[in-house]
């Protein structure tokens, strides 16, 4: 029988990584996945970029599990990303960042997972948040989203779903989108918003939740995140325009979620009360860096009240 019809298990799990910026750090990432215990996984790069020597890098490592093409144009980052969804094989996938890493037994984790839960669209591992030298990183943003709105960890796994889970998650988002694994038919049905940057990631989990998907939380660390300056959301954010995305975003989420009879997720879109939090920490940076446009912004933002 064909894998399609056994979506209840994990075959050849799609690892996509879309690629563009520092190629040691994302040589650092395919390494990660060569060094699974679980050797049942396929990796496919979509290069952005048009740094020299990276395809040759790639034929070097002479694995046919690995499969690497780079973009004639560049596509930015949600095309990027579109790209890859619309070029997994398999009935699950995950989006690796470029520059993340997978822990060892990644592939066997979630594999016990999406056994465990097969019906689920989400599954979250545990993860280590790690600073561009690659040491256990701690933020203030991270600290709140795990303090105030992750589930406790009891060493258990857990399933979530419906209201409660969408309401919760648009209070602050504490998933970390590179670790996760996704239900590649699911994803398909949906993909990345085209007029979404920085929180197309949040827009796709709020509508796979909408449509009756489930997240499974599964306690094992299995997944490094690195946050550092470079990031693209980072850089966003030091220039104010994450947060006008931001407002649009939830604006509209908020109107959708009180169509489909979920108020209190609704509620919770129109607060973003993290965000607006993160926000508020950027102040003293643009306070020192006397950037008084993005000043406003970020205060504007912070400061603005819901429409209902």
């Amino acid at each position: 029988m064909s894998q399609a019809q056994h979506p209840d298990r994990l075959g050849t799990l799609d690892i996509m990584l879309p690629h563009y910026g520092d190629t040691g750090l994302m040589q650092a990432a395919v390494r990660s996945v060569l060094e699974q215990t679980d050797k049942d996984w396929r990796l496919t790069v979509v290069d952005d970029g048009k740094e020299p020597g990276v395809p040759e890098w790639f034929a070097s490592l002479g694995d046919s599990r690995v499969r690497y093409q780079r973009n004639e144009q560049n596509l930015g980052i949600t095309k990027n990303f579109r790209k890859c969804v619309d070029l997994v094989e398999s009935t699950h996938f995950s989006m690796l960042g470029s520059d993340d890493l997978l822990l060892p037994d990644y592939v066997a984790t979630m594999r016990a997972a999406v056994s465990a839960v097969p019906d689920a669209v989400i599954y979250q591992p545990g993860v280590e948040v790690i600073d561009e030298h690659g040491a256990p990183s701690t933020t203030l943003g991270d600290e709140v989203k795990k303090r105030l709105y992750a589930p406790k960890d009891t060493g258990q796994r857990l399933v979530l779903r419906g209201e409660p889970l969408a309401a919760n998650l648009l209070g602050g988002n504490w998933l970390y989108f590179p670790s996760i694994v996704w239900r590649a038919d699911a994803v398909k049905d949906v993909s990345f918003r085209e007029d979404l940057s920085v929180i197309q990631d949040l827009a796709l989990i709020i509508e796979l939740i909408r449509r009756g998907g489930a997240l499974v939380v599964e306690p094992t660390t299995a997944f490094r995140y690195r946050r550092h300056s470079g990031s693209l959301s980072s850089s966003e954010a030091v220039s104010g325009a994450r947060f006008g995305e931001a407002v649009r975003f939830f604006h509209e989420v908020a109107d959708d979620l009180d169509a489909h009879g979920w108020p209190k997720a609704a509620r919770a879109a129109r607060r973003h009360l993290s965000m607006r939090l993160h926000a508020l920490t950027m102040v003293p940076g643009a306070l020192r860096h006397r950037q008084s446009k993005t000043l406003r912004t970020l205060l504007g933002y912070a400061l603005s009240t819901s429409q209902r």
